[in-house]
């Protein structure tokens, strides 16, 4: 996660004062980084008392508010960076659909079940929906299938009803929320 903090003071008088943090980052850096933006935004504008921050950009896989808490950010940013790529998908599914982030990793992620299937490496030019057919067909979601009727099952029929329970969040990534 990085974020640009801005002094809020320097800006409304007219100079951007600012730096990048690549969170997280210990309490006593992250300390350390915000006075000196405050410090720097002092001397460029040649007023004193400068107390305020804001974030004027962010990359990251959550939403960031431009007033949110740098240090509740930076602790975000350390659970966000025990996640398992598996978790990272399942945390921007539950985004997509409304989910509050912040929400999700304080209740811990593994109390939301979700099903993901990942084809963003699949190179064929088949609809992402007939290829999750197909998978379900294949795990046995349907029942036993017989292979002699596997050619006679209509897969684009069937990832035209999946599409209404599942929704492609990342290219190439589909899932919902059970």
């Amino acid at each position: 996660m990085r974020v640009y903090i801005t002094d809020l003071q320097a800006y409304n008088e007219g100079h951007l004062v600012g730096r990048w943090l690549e969170l997280p980052v210990s309490k006593f850096e992250l300390t350390q980084a915000l006075s000196e933006v405050l410090n720097e935004g002092e001397v460029v504008s040649g007023t004193d008392n400068h107390e305020e921050l804001f974030i004027t950009d962010y990359e990251a896989d959550i939403a960031i508010d431009e007033y949110d808490d740098i240090y509740k950010l930076n602790e975000l940013a350390e659970i966000i960076d025990t996640l398992r790529e598996d978790e990272l998908l399942k945390l921007k599914l539950l985004s997509h659909e409304g989910y509050n982030e912040r929400e999700v990793l304080t209740q811990g992620i593994d109390n939301y079940d979700v099903d993901i299937y990942d084809y963003s490496n699949d190179t064929s030019f088949t609809d992402i929906y007939e290829l999750l057919a197909y998978d379900m067909v294949q795990e046995g979601l349907f029942g036993d299938v017989p292979t002699y009727l596997e050619n006679y099952i209509d897969y684009g029929a069937i990832g035209r009803d999946l599409s209404y329970d599942y929704v492609e969040f990342e290219h190439g990534v589909v899932g919902r929320v059970a």
